[in-house]
């Protein structure tokens, strides 16, 4: 849960164009250092598109934006540098073992050869990963791909880890286990901002913004949002935005 009231990200008026398509129609919204903040919409409402400009990855059209103290126009290294990020298609390398991978992200993200050994030695411990040191990527189940992935993220203790969709595709038990992993990330200072299409996933979240049509048509805590419009689980809140 958030414990600060300290703004981490700070988005005013974002405009993101593909030609004449608005992807990201004036998006105005806060998060708060600590904070499980939830990004959801329909395929196609702009999530994507959003995270990548907070990421540092695409030039927002216009608009002013604030990603851990950094301003996104001019200090997008430095934004790359404080933030983790794991997308909805695993950024783990099939091709290489888990440890591989592990030491490959960590000399990415900066992290020294005696670090790297350090961090994945306890990562290996925590994730019950100890057998599974040498196999292939391609050869471990999804779960534990997405386990390791977000582990990945996480590795040089960002301020903020960017998650899309971070869930799909695995059986309940282990999203249940996944979001685990998301408690006790932000327990431990991270600020995470996921995207998901599980709407139960919602209510997991200290607050959410649901996009309809490239524009923020809801924010607030789940338990409010829930009682703004009558509705019984944050899915009724879904549908009765984006499916009016």
């Amino acid at each position: 849960m958030s414990s600060t009231t300290e703004n981490i990200i700070t988005v005013k008026n974002l405009v993101k164009k593909f030609g004449s398509f608005t992807a990201n129609d004036h998006l105005t919204f806060e998060v708060k250092k600590g904070e499980i903040f939830g990004f959801l919409g329909a395929n196609g409402a702009g999530k994507t598109t959003a995270i990548k400009i907070l990421c540092g990855l695409s030039y927002p059209t216009s608009g002013e934006l604030s990603v851990a103290g950094f301003d996104i126009y001019t200090q997008r290294e430095k934004v790359k540098r404080n933030i983790g990020y794991m997308s909805q298609r695993f950024s783990l390398y099939d091709d290489l073992t888990v440890f591989e991978n592990i030491r490959f992200y960590g000399g990415i993200y900066g992290l020294g050869k005696k670090e790297i050994n350090s961090r994945t030695n306890d990562l290996m411990q925590r994730l019950g990963f100890e057998a599974a040191r040498d196999k292939l990527i391609r050869d471990i189940p999804l779960g534990w791909k997405q386990k390791l992935a977000f582990s990945v993220a996480i590795l040089h203790n960002p301020k903020i880890v960017f998650l899309d969709e971070p869930t799909g595709g695995v059986d309940p038990i282990t999203r249940r286990q996944f979001w685990d992993m998301i408690y006790e990330a932000a327990h431990n200072g991270i600020t995470v901002f996921v995207t998901t299409h599980y709407m139960d996933e919602a209510e997991y979240c200290d607050r959410v913004s649901i996009m309809v049509d490239g524009k923020i048509a809801a924010l607030d805590t789940p338990e409010n949002l829930k009682r703004q419009f009558g509705a019984q689980s944050m899915n009724d809140v879904f549908i009765k935005l984006a499916r009016p």
